[in-house]
């Protein structure tokens, strides 16, 4: 018997050795995948660049235009996407766990309208920001104020889904059904303060709102990564109590985890950083929905692996989404939250027919 013990557990190791390596194999992978990208995006826009120009610009070799243009646009937008990807990939993934609901994600629970329309209510009521440059762009004169509302926002409409979540007898469809009814609600709102409005402010929070990577600067990318990165590592620390978690809860108070505190932890944390993004950035949609699903098919379920996987694959889809934003049109920029609503409306509409099938059956 203790022979057969030790054969069990020899082959469990080498299942599970082998498993992880796997999964270290497709982090390279992605690792590659997105410095390939990184350098594709940063080469990319109207004014031709070249390798070797980039190349001079990087080292700082040169003080010409494309230093100028890769230091002061490009690169800033790239960091940005790479930054709200991971952090809209991450809080997808988080709630999607503690929510026990394969179809939530910041944009489809109404998180991501919530913290627009506390973004826009600092903007119109509070007289946060106004645009400039006849209307091409907005100035935000204090970015606390607008984080700090949108995260209220935010916050509340978390509050919201998790007390709807949490009643007897509420299935997904219901809990995505309520975040469909709280994003409209929200968008209401938002279109009466516009209503109200002067034209000036109307246009500041309408350019705003759109999704795109164009706003970004090394003056907010600070305020952006210090939060996201804070959230990510303690996130990534309670991994553990979160894997016990998909066993239920129950199962997770056995464990020695404090359900009701890590739940309302993580829904925190995903509205800090959902909440960060939008209020500097606007409304990207359906980057949360979608980068936990693909990240499963290469960490499986482990969320010492999902939740970084889930922070590469946002990542890699809004730096793709935006290489498409800038391609599609060419001269011409799409706000990027366009392109991942085309892609990420149909994949939406997939897993809400799927999980009908499944019930049914």
């Amino acid at each position: 018997m203790e022979k057969t013990l030790h054969i069990s557990t020899a082959q469990d190791r080498d299942f599970y050795g082998r498993l992880v390596g796997k999964r270290v194999k497709a982090g390279l992978l992605f690792s590659f995948l997105l410095c390939l990208l990184l350098i594709v995006s940063v080469l990319s826009g109207s004014y031709d660049i070249g390798v070797w120009k980039l190349i001079r610009a990087v080292l700082k070799e040169s003080n010409d235009a494309a230093y100028h243009i890769v230091w002061e646009i490009r690169v800033p937008r790239v960091v940005a996407a790479l930054l709200a990807g991971a952090a809209l990939g991450l809080s997808g993934s988080v709630l999607q766990n503690v929510l026990k609901n394969p179809l939530v994600s910041p944009f489809t629970l109404g998180i991501s309208q919530g913290a627009a329309f506390g973004a826009a209510f600092a903007i119109i009521v509070l007289g946060a920001g106004l645009t400039h440059r006849e209307g091409e762009a907005v100035t935000i004169f204090s970015h606390y104020l607008v984080i700090l509302c949108a995260f209220l926002g935010a916050l509340l409409t978390t509050i919201l889904i998790f007390f709807i979540s949490t009643v007897r007898g509420a299935t997904r469809e219901t809990t995505v059904l309520s975040g469909i009814a709280i994003s409209a609600f929200f968008g209401a709102l938002t279109m009466l303060i516009q209503y109200f409005a002067e034209d000036i402010q109307i246009a500041a929070a309408l350019f705003w709102t759109f999704g795109d990577l164009g706003k970004a600067t090394w003056r907010n990318i600070p305020i952006m990564a210090v939060p996201v990165a804070v959230c990510i590592f303690i996130l990534f620390l309670r991994a553990q109590d979160l894997n016990a978690m998909k066993w239920g809860d129950d199962v997770g108070r056995t464990l020695g985890v404090n359900v009701k505190r890590l739940r309302m932890e993580s829904l925190l944390f995903t509205s800090l950083v959902t909440a960060i993004v939008t209020s500097f950035l606007g409304i990207i949609g359906f980057v949360g929905l979608l980068s936990p699903h693909l990240a499963r098919r290469f960490a499986g379920e482990d969320e010492r692996f999902l939740i970084p996987f889930s922070a590469f694959t946002g990542s890699l889809m809004l730096l793709l989404s935006d290489l498409l934003a800038r391609r599609a049109l060419a001269p011409n920029v799409l706000p990027v939250g366009i392109v991942t609503s085309f892609f990420g409306a149909p994949f939406f509409l997939y897993l809400l027919l799927r999980a009908r099938y499944e019930n049914l059956r």
